[in-house]
């Protein structure tokens, strides 16, 4: 590959944008709290970081992000569009070694992939998201930081449950290592 991305990753890119902007725009959840929702997107996004690496997963995060804020809101909430870019390539860059193609996808990978996705999600809604508001669009402290927190945890459990099933139903479609024998 050395530097480029392969048609693969240029056509996961394309597809997992899609199907983010598809999700974000029929399949949320509202939480009560403004413009915060329980987003089944996030949790496709990480299962496309798991399976495609950093960089599909951070420009899935972006593209699709900020096309489903033009089509639902008519315009980007940079600092939340740059939050799905940070999730989708720092889930993409640690959950690397989770390596479904041997077609396991036990209890060990399952505790590894949330872990990961926990401090990521962490770091990007409760920290990087509220601050970013208040940078970019001066926004009050109070408010995007129960936002923040809002969409965290609920982002961490869409992705817990829906990432974690996506991931184990991929699995179960690949061949398990030392699956086949030679016969005598």
């Amino acid at each position: 590959m050395k530097g480029n991305l392969s048609i693969r990753t240029i056509v996961a890119i394309g597809i997992g944008a899609a199907v983010y902007v598809i999700l974000g725009r029929f399949l949320t959840i509202p939480t009560g709290i403004p413009n915060t929702n329980i987003e089944t997107a996030v949790a496709f996004l990480a299962f496309m970081a798991v399976l495609f690496g950093p960089v599909a997963g951070g420009l899935i995060g972006l593209f699709g992000h900020a096309l489903k804020d033009v089509l639902l809101w008519g315009s980007i909430w940079w600092s939340w569009v740059f939050v799905s870019l940070f999730v989708g390539l720092f889930i993409g860059l640690f959950a690397r070694r989770i390596a479904l193609e041997d077609g396991a996808f036990g209890t060990k990978k399952i505790i590894s992939f949330n872990v990961v996705q926990v401090i990521v999600q962490v770091i990007g809604w409760f920290l990087l998201a509220p601050l970013l508001d208040i940078i970019i669009y001066a926004e009050p402290a109070n408010k995007v930081f129960t936002q923040g927190a809002v969409a965290g945890i609920s982002n961490i459990i869409s992705v817990g449950v829906i990432g974690t099933i996506l991931l184990a139903a991929y699995a179960k479609t690949r061949t398990k290592g030392n699956s086949l024998s030679k016969e005598d």
